[in-house]
């Protein structure tokens, strides 16, 4: 079946336009951890983990498998991640992600064995792919966007994480890595998306017209200087 294998592997690969990545903004996040239940049998771990994937952008099969031996939980927080391609990156955590994660892991005192799963289920095994995803979806359903059939997912709390790293003056390397990324490519996609919220962003600010009629067409659209500077950014 030589023959045939070859011509199945010369057939070119279909072309097709990237997904949309969809990500929450600031103040839905920020909506979000307002509303997160407080008490309850699972509230701390729900909170922990919704707060472990907008820290650190991680993929929801990292999240799942993280053991307490990966954190380091002292005055300088981090986690090692296991990520694709047997890849390990260090991410530092947030102070907040930081106690919540040392409550979540039991009483101080009692350090628990490297190997025990982080994120547990109520039979105390570690959570799957699927058990994380639901935990999502039960806390962010009301931040869908139906018209255009967006659901937010734990791989959105990776777009979200990305996308502010680089509003936030974050260098695309750097979040390369905070990613593990192996391509450049995948991560300048979060820059390009910036760039268009920044032109828009313009647009919304451009003075109301003083006259009747149509508006005058503004002049920084004709600015092909200031036009590859945004696009620069």
């Amino acid at each position: 079946m030589l023959g045939t294998c070859q011509q199945v592997a010369a057939i070119p690969a279909k072309r097709a336009a990237p997904a949309e990545t969809h990500f929450l903004e600031r103040d839905q996040v920020q909506a979000l951890f307002r509303t997160l239940p407080r008490a309850g049998r699972h509230a701390l771990r729900d909170h922990a983990l919704l707060l472990f994937l907008y820290n650190t952008g991680a993929r929801v099969q990292e999240a799942a498998d993280l053991r307490a031996g990966h954190l380091q939980l002292g005055d300088a927080p981090t986690v090692r991640l296991h990520g694709k391609g047997d890849k390990w990156r260090t991410c530092p955590l947030w102070r907040q992600t930081g106690e919540l994660l040392t409550q979540l892991l039991g009483p101080p005192g009692t350090p628990p064995a490297p190997d025990t799963p982080v994120f547990r289920s109520a039979t105390g095994q570690a959570l799957t792919r699927f058990g994380i995803y639901k935990i999502v979806r039960r806390h962010v359903a009301h931040f869908d966007d139906t018209r255009a059939s967006r659901r937010v997912s734990p791989h959105t709390f990776r777009h979200t994480a990305a996308v502010h790293l680089l509003e936030a003056g974050v260098e695309v390397n750097v979040i390369r890595g905070w990613l593990g990324h192996a391509d450049l490519t995948t991560t300048n996609r979060y820059a390009e998306i910036n760039t268009r919220a920044k032109i828009e962003a313009l647009r919304n600010t451009e003075p109301p017209g003083t006259s009747e009629g149509p508006r005058p067409r503004p002049v920084w659209r004709t600015d092909q200087a200031l036009l590859n500077w945004l696009s620069s950014l």
